[in-house]
């Protein structure tokens, strides 16, 4: 009778432990993350003219993140940032790194798809790299059990309206070249297509799914299917084409019962590169674009769905950026971030489930243009040094790029909630705000260096 009683009781923590595993079975993650994007491309960010009924279902099933950014408006940097959950100047990666690029991410980083793997994850990414083209600097080195699309920007080749020595554009599957100069109107394609299979061959198992669509970055290339489809040009046609690329995985996350416990994101990595005229997106109000660390270049869309843990239909204006994705994701997955090497981002889970009063948990968010503090922001206050910065005077046509000209601002205080247009600096009447932002800006100096005032930094790796 003893037997049968103990035989029971560890049947029943048997099927208890596994009723509890169940029910924190961590969720499958697919991060999508456009290039370029203007913030005013989507329907659910105020576009009239282009259609991505896919993209808003997100944000209507789900949350709308307006306060979003990243810490620098240009590829490689931020990308940096979203996968180190670190600001690019810590971990030395600044800019758009090209072809041949001694410098990529280190081996001594911990990216977000290796605390996935090392709980069971499948990770694959599909799209573009950017964290360095050399074997060393693979994603396959990184935390990627698989990798197909570009090493880094599509507009480094040949073809390149400006610079004409650029080496052939490589396409990799792994580490093998398939093909170079692919046909990039059927980037967004493929990228689909084998994130498809992906989903479908780990549908039994925690998988992260990463997509860093090649477009809307130029040179841009929609495929016969959606060419001349939309109502604001070849633009308007490549969005249409990767809402419908989101459209593919949702629907596939659904045929395989998967979409309750997936959390689908999709974000931009910087704003819109104005100075290619209508081959470049809206920044709406916003002002500047990409290659600015105004908010045109560095606020960008961000939904999120996630059935059963985020509410539907919910906005927040609360200040959030892409360091804070990997501890945030990382705590999903069960894990914690690990104290060394240190990182910059916070767990923002509270405000991507709409928690009752959730606030943003960091003090502050620096913007870098290269190794140059150009602005701090702190709450709805956002204080930008003196700098330099390239304006737009008029926007390049059919792929070539337009006019610009060096402008610079002098340290100017704005009210975001107020005046998210930055055109109104009232320093001046807020010395107390503009002191406590200095301060700020003075700590990071100290780790992170600025070039503007000499400073070199003390916690660079």
């Amino acid at each position: 009778m003893k037997n049968i009683i103990l035989y029971s009781l560890a049947l029943l923590g048997f099927f208890s432990n596994n009723l509890l595993w169940s029910a924190e079975k961590p969720p499958n993650i697919v991060l999508i993350f456009a290039d370029d994007l203007g913030y005013a491309d989507l329907g659910c960010f105020g576009s009239t003219t282009i259609r991505t009924p896919n993209i808003d279902s997100l944000a209507r099933d789900g949350i709308k993140l307006t306060n979003f950014h990243v810490p620098q408006a240009v590829c490689s940097a931020s990308r940096t940032a979203l996968l180190s959950g670190c600001y690019p100047n810590r971990v030395g990666i600044l800019g758009a790194l090209g072809p041949n690029s001694k410098n990529g991410i280190k081996d001594a980083e911990n990216l977000l798809p290796e605390y996935l793997k090392k709980v069971g994850y499948s990770t694959a990414i599909f799209g573009k790299w950017h964290l360095g083209d050399s074997a060393q600097y693979s994603p396959l080195r990184h935390g990627f059990d698989t990798y197909f699309g570009l090493p880094y920007s599509n507009d480094m080749w040949p073809n390149h309206p400006t610079a004409k020595n650029f080496p052939p554009l490589p396409l990799r599957q792994d580490d093998k070249v398939l093909e170079l100069n692919p046909d990039q109107s059927k980037l967004t394609g493929w990228y689909t297509d084998r994130s498809v299979k992906f989903i479908e061959a780990n549908k039994n198992k925690p998988f992260f799914l990463y997509m860093p669509h090649s477009m809307p970055h130029v040179p841009i290339y929609a495929s016969e299917k959606f060419k001349g489809k939309s109502n604001q040009g070849l633009y308007g046609d490549v969005i249409e084409e990767i809402d419908a690329s989101v459209g593919t995985i949702l629907e596939t996350l659904k045929k395989h019962s998967l979409d309750k416990n997936t959390l689908v994101i999709f974000t931009s990595d910087n704003g819109p590169w104005l100075s290619y005229g209508h081959h470049a997106g809206s920044k709406g109000m916003l002002r500047e674009g990409k290659g600015t660390e105004f908010e045109g270049g560095v606020r960008v869309p961000f939904v999120a769905r996630w059935p059963g843990k985020i509410p539907a239909s919910v906005t927040s204006n609360e200040p959030t950026m892409t360091i804070d994705l990997l501890p945030t994701l990382v705590g999903y997955a069960g894990r914690v971030v690990q104290a060394e090497p240190k990182i910059d981002g916070k767990n923002i889970s509270a405000i991507i489930e709409a928690k009752p009063n959730a606030k943003s948990p960091q003090e502050a968010y620096y913007f870098y243009w290269g190794d140059a503090l150009h602005a701090v922001t702190s709450g709805k206050w956002k204080l930008h040094f003196p700098h330099p910065y390239l304006h737009i005077i008029e926007g390049g046509s059919d792929g070539k790029p337009g006019k610009s000209e060096i402008r610079k601002i002098e340290l100017s205080l704005f009210d975001l909630d107020a005046d998210i247009t930055e055109s109104k600096n009232v320093a001046d009447q807020n010395p107390d705000v503009v002191k406590k932002l200095q301060i700020l800006g003075d700590k990071i100096r100290e780790e992170l260096g600025d070039s503007l005032t000499g400073k070199k930094g003390s916690k660079l790796r």
